[in-house]
This record gives C-alpha cells, sequence and structure tokens, in this order.
C-alpha cells in the first residue's frame, strides 16, 4: 500500500518543482504545466505496472 503513496508523490512532486522554476524563472505557468503533465504520465506509467505485477500474482495463486 506504500506503493500507492508514491505513486501520489510521483505525480505531485514534478508540478511542485515546476511551480517554483516558473517563479524562479519567469516562466509561468508553462514549467507547471509540463511538470503536471510529467507527473501524470510518470504516475500513471507506474501505476500500471504496480496493477499488473498484483494481477500476476494473484494468477501465479
Amino acid at each position: 500500500m506504500l506503493a500507492y503513496g508514491q505513486i501520489g508523490l510521483e505525480m505531485a512532486a514534478p508540478i511542485g518543482l515546476g511551480f517554483f522554476l516558473d517563479l524562479r524563472l519567469g516562466t509561468v505557468p508553462w514549467l507547471t504545466v509540463a511538470g503536471a503533465v510529467v507527473g501524470l504520465v510518470g504516475g500513471l506509467a507506474h501505476l500500471i505496472a504496480l496493477l499488473n505485477r498484483e494481477e500476476q500474482q494473484e494468477s501465479g495463486k
């Protein structure tokens, strides 16, 4: 279950980093948007991999 929390962080951290860099570099909102896209794609890829692994474990029992 800890892995699901990690997925949430993987989705939120790039948004926060993008927002921070936007403020520092004056590129609002582009790096925040890029962070949201990266976080969404990365988080969903990890979630799909995790669900596939769980499904394989259940079918192997």
